[in-house]
């Protein structure tokens, strides 16, 4: 049976369920808005979450992180496009030690908003504040690199002396560190290693952050905060690069509901929305938005740095057969997957780490890495893995946690492994505590399970070191493979980012293709709407958002 056949194949119940669907939940379709001829003289963006502060130390929310990177410098940032590593505080770093002494020049033309310069000490300062296991701060983890951080915060009597951070100078940083780690300056973007305001903190404690008392050095200052209502932000006039931002206020709404933010975007009341943070757009309204000749036109996409994939748990048999293993693999149409079941604008995956973070195999370059759908390939490996046409092939369990999505992915795969490879499996749907506690027992979890992964941070060693590390990672598929570890080990400690690419395309070619201990599905994007007087307008998917390259024009 041809790939069109198949696709018709897949297509047939899904239909079916469309229509039945339609029949009980049969929805008008909303009449085209005309779009008001200009903006209003600046942004309107809704947020999902209650602000509950502003402190960089202390927040963990996506709402929270986008008001912090717009009000506070970072140490460094990251190249929207290719997300390489960039200064903004700091100007340069110079890396000693074989990797384990990073010394951080900065910029000397940063402000705190009532005028005094922004220095190393406050760089220090607030890293030894964030580190103390009284200020709580939820990512403190994220400088465990620094030398003693983890024993001062899991130990009060371990001094705060011993850290690994001083100011050598007023503008100079030293980080002395635990082990070399190549991926650091990436880490530094974090904002629990943004400088902090000493003498406000000081004086106002947790009140710092009140309009009244809060000093910022980024692009945008606090003007209004109404709890639970609103956020204003002001252009910062004190800002180094005050010039080249052009949006000369943000208005922040606080709107609970994705449908009452999508009516908001409809009136022309917002300008974006979408993604994680600008409260996303309702999935129920994507096909009104298709057939609206104006929201079609002002509907964008933007990576979420999430992975979709399967896992085989290489104990078992016969996932402990390789052959099977890249069978499978070579079985699944992805882009079948994507356009007819999943019906999302996703990106098929053949490797782990999603494009274009660092680290990250290019699919455009000639020399593929990954298995691709391949069906007469799929039916050659299972033949050599003992299982001509399928024959005697054992019983096999995918499972995956209870979800409609996930269900309806599981099936559509169940009848690929069946047409091309003729060998039949069994879906289990269980509850998330159930399906978590059974990955985590290899001997006896399921031939083939589903899961997700988004990283915190766009460097491959954040996807492929902290997954499938055989001794540092989650590894819930029970994959020991000592090549990996050293490559990736490898690449955790050099700084040279040439060398870390090339070692980190190497640990995509033994995970997806070598050794096949997975099966990357697809990399997920994420829907906006986004009103065509906005300009400049682009998707960073760490941290929040650069406004400050943004402007309006009619």
């Amino acid at each position: 049976m041809s790939n069109y056949f198949m696709r018709i194949l897949l297509l047939i119940p899904l239909v079916f369920a469309v229509m039945m669907t339609g029949c009980e939940h049969h929805e008008k379709q909303t009449q085209a808005v005309e779009t008001q001829a200009k903006h209003v003289g600046y942004l309107r963006l809704a947020l999902s979450d209650n602000i509950t502060t502003l402190d960089p130390g202390l927040i963990s929310k996506g709402a929270q992180i986008e008001l912090v990177e717009q009000l506070f410098l970072g140490l460094t940032d990251f190249d929207p496009k290719t997300y390489e590593v960039v200064p903004e505080l700091a100007t340069h770093w110079i890396v000693r030690e074989e990797g384990t002494v990073y010394t951080y020049k900065l910029r000397q033309d940063v402000k705190w908003t009532h005028g005094d310069p922004v220095t190393a000490h406050d760089v220090v300062w607030a890293i030894q504040r964030n580190i103390a296991k009284k200020t709580d701060s939820l990512y403190a983890f994220t400088l465990y690199i620094l030398k003693n951080a983890k024993a001062i915060h899991q130990d009060e009597s371990v001094p705060l002396s011993s850290l690994g951070v001083r100011a050598i100078d007023d503008y100079t940083v030293e980080f002395t560190l635990e082990q070399a780690a190549g991926y650091f300056p990436a880490l530094t973007s974090f904002w629990t290693y943004c400088p902090l305001p000493r003498q406000v903190i000081k004086q106002h404690g947790d009140d710092w952050v009140n309009p009244a008392y809060i000093q910022t050095n980024g692009s945008y200052q606090l003007a209004e905060w109404k709890k639970d209502s609103r956020l204003i932000l002001k252009k910062n006039p004190d800002y180094y690069e005050a010039d080249k931002v052009k949006i000369p206020e943000v208005h922040y709404h606080i709107v609970p509901e994705s449908s009452l933010g999508f009516a908001m975007y409809k009136k022309n009341e917002l300008d974006i929305m979408g993604g994680q943070t600008y409260l996303p757009v309702p999935p129920s309204k994507m096909s009104s938005i298709k057939s609206d000749p104006v929201l079609r036109k002002e509907k964008r996409f933007g990576p979420r740095f999430c992975t979709e994939w399967y896992g085989f748990n290489v104990r078992r048999p016969p996932m402990n057969n390789l052959w099977v293993r890249k069978a499978i693999a070579a079985a699944i149409d992805k882009k079948t997957l994507i356009d007819i079941v999943i019906k999302a604008n996703h990106s098929p995956a053949m490797t782990f780490t999603r494009p274009p973070v660092f680290g990250a195999v290019d699919p455009s370059q000639p020399e593929k890495v990954g298995i691709y759908f391949d069906p007469v390939f799929a039916k050659a490996w299972l033949a050599k893995a003992g299982y001509p046409d399928g024959k005697n092939f054992p019983p096999l369990v995918l499972a995956h946690n209870i979800s409609g999505l996930h269900y309806e992915t599981a099936k559509a795969v169940k009848t690929m492994l069946k047409h091309y490879l003729n060998i039949d499996i069994e879906i289990r749907a269980l509850d998330i505590e159930r399906y978590i506690n059974l990955l985590e027992r290899p001997t006896t979890a399921p031939h083939i399970f589903r899961m997700s992964w988004c990283a915190k941070q766009p460097d491959a060693h954040y996807w492929l070191h902290d997954v499938f590390h055989p001794n540092k990672g989650v590894n819930w598929n029970g994959w020991d493979s000592r090549e990996f570890a050293k490559v990736v080990d490898k690449a955790r400690q050099i700084s040279n980012p040439v060398g870390r690419k090339k070692l980190y395309r190497r640990a995509e070619q033994i995970l997806t293709e070598k050794e096949a201990a997975i099966v990357p599905l697809y990399f997920s994007n994420t829907p906006f709407l986004v009103k065509p007087w906005v300009k400049g307008w682009y998707h960073k998917g760490f941290g929040g958002q650069h406004l400050r390259n943004w402007s309006l024009e009619d």
